[in-house]
């Protein structure tokens, strides 16, 4: 899973990164709102976690602005405590949840995931494809209840061809969700974590699609 972060109080803005990396997540981060504007534009996201009190240009204007032009990933908005007409605007703005500072890392971590699963076909945290099952709050894979020793990397190619299971997911898809916008971004290297998955994994588990990208046989 891919996020965009958005939070420009240095201090909060890497413990916040740290803890949805810690969670599994893919993370990209702005500082301002311009530069989240911008990389909203032109990325795809699984979420975003927005504050509304950004320089140059401030949080529900970058949100209004993604909204007009049909940009439809979830967004949680982080607002100061009392103010309430900050959660009111950014509701109205097109905000799917917000969280008043200061809050608990553990209660953004599942905001996180409920906006994730609310957009996607999953409705509960644990994801299942016949004798497969994912536990995202937990980041743990089974097997027929065994479970699978995963890397980071071989954990989210996998999270995300079981989130679009019965689907087609082309290798670029795959390389956007797997690494941040500023990493030297491979395709190749998709290959071999799907290598090493097939090898954790039933035979036939993972399709190859000719000249499009992978499947995960069955659905959820």
């Amino acid at each position: 899973m891919r996020l965009l972060l958005v939070e420009d109080e240095p201090t909060l803005a890497a413990q916040l990164e740290r803890a949805l990396r810690d969670a599994g997540y893919t993370v990209d981060s702005a500082a301002d709102g311009q530069a989240a504007h911008y990389q909203g534009d032109v990325e795809t996201y699984d979420a975003v976690v927005l504050d509304l009190g950004l320089p140059v240009l401030d949080g529900l204007t970058v949100l209004k602005r993604w909204r007009a032009a049909g940009r439809n990933m979830p967004v949680l908005i982080l607002t100061a405590r009392d103010s309430w007409h900050e959660k009111v605007a950014g509701i109205d703005a097109g905000a799917d949840d917000y969280l008043a500072k200061p809050f608990h890392m553990e209660e953004l971590l599942a905001r996180v995931r409920a906006l994730i699963r609310r957009n996607s076909v999953h409705a509960s945290a644990q994801w299942r494809c016949g004798p497969l099952m994912l536990d995202t709050r937990q980041a743990r894979v089974t097997l027929d209840g065994a479970a699978i020793a995963l890397t980071s990397h071989e954990f989210k190619v996998l999270a995300m061809l079981m989130q679009r299971a019965g689907e087609v997911v082309s290798r670029q898809q795959l390389v956007e969700h797997l690494y941040a916008q500023d990493f030297d971004r491979d395709s190749n290297t998709i290959d071999v974590f799907i290598g090493r998955l097939r090898k954790k994994l039933p035979p036939d588990t993972i399709e190859s699609v000719r000249g499009l990208g992978y499947r995960l046989a069955g659905g959820s």
